[in-house]
């Protein structure tokens, strides 16, 4: 899958994707990387860490969230990515489900749509993705957390997101697919769906895995989101050995190092 100027092999080896929320109301970050001068240090700073690949976005998406206007977002993430790009050689992807943020980041220099809703929220999302060419990763969520047999029913929904983006006309080698930890489940689905992530290989995707300081972490140790470093560890280590592409985190330097690790002992080298 190429995604920017760089290739990146769907099989055999975990990618990290860093990041970085411009944003003043994040639930682990909120207000820290907000100016340009602090998103380019902290970009420098991931680079130089090991993080293959930049998500930005200009939105929490926290439980109880307020949402921002589209002029907004895209006021706060426009200047940051068109900086980026002229400085680091890096792709880029946009954390966002609204289809005229996404055409506003894509114009701006990034490289990927990372859409939490899976292309269900915005109808003409999937259009502007398809006419970029670019990839998406399509996130599984729902609005209220009821299931009738749970692993079931997350396939079913991604594959409708799947038809969605087939019927835009996004190929199948563009898309990846999100299981939506901390989306739509409680606190036990969220820990089955990670104990269970290659379930989502039957349905032919690359996957991401995006717990970092999430609450399922948070819940199991009793930890606020800047002590849950080393809950993300064990979640990127299952990400690892389950096969997924990505694994979404805040800090990279530590993920990188437990990815290495734990690839060493699944080749044996």
């Amino acid at each position: 899958m190429k995604i920017g100027g760089r290739d990146f092999c769907t099989k055999g080896h975990t990618y990290v994707m860093g990041i970085l929320n411009v944003t003043p109301d994040s639930f682990s970050d909120g207000g820290r990387y907000n100016t340009i001068d602090s998103a380019l240090y902290h970009v420098e700073k991931m680079l130089g860490e090991g993080m293959d690949i930049l998500d930005i976005g200009g939105e929490s998406t926290r439980p109880e969230y307020i949402p921002v206007s589209d002029e907004e977002e895209i006021s706060r993430i426009s200047p940051v990515i068109e900086k980026i790009k002229s400085t680091f050689d890096v792709p880029i992807s946009v954390d966002t489900y609204k289809f005229k943020v996404a055409q506003a980041g894509l114009k701006a220099g990034a490289d990927m749509i990372n859409d939490i809703w899976g292309l269900k929220h915005d109808a003409k999302l999937s259009d502007v993705i398809a006419d970029a060419g670019v990839p998406c990763c399509l996130m599984h969520n729902r609005m209220e957390t009821a299931y009738e047999n749970f692993m079931e029913d997350v396939l079913k929904d991604l594959e409708e997101s799947i038809s969605i983006a087939h019927r835009a006309g996004i190929a199948d080698e563009m898309i990846i697919l999100d299981p939506g930890v901390g989306f739509g489940k409680s606190y036990e689905n969220n820990l089955e769906i990670i104990g269970r992530l290659d379930m989502l290989h039957a349905l032919g995707y690359p996957i991401l895995l995006g717990a970092s300081r999430k609450s399922v972490i948070g819940l199991t140790l009793d930890l606020p989101p800047a002590e849950r470093v080393e809950g993300t560890l064990v979640t990127s280590v299952y990400a690892v050995l389950k096969g997924a592409m990505f694994v979404r985190v805040h800090d990279v330097k530590e993920n990188v190092r437990a990815i290495r690790m734990a690839e060493a002992l699944r080749n044996g080298c």
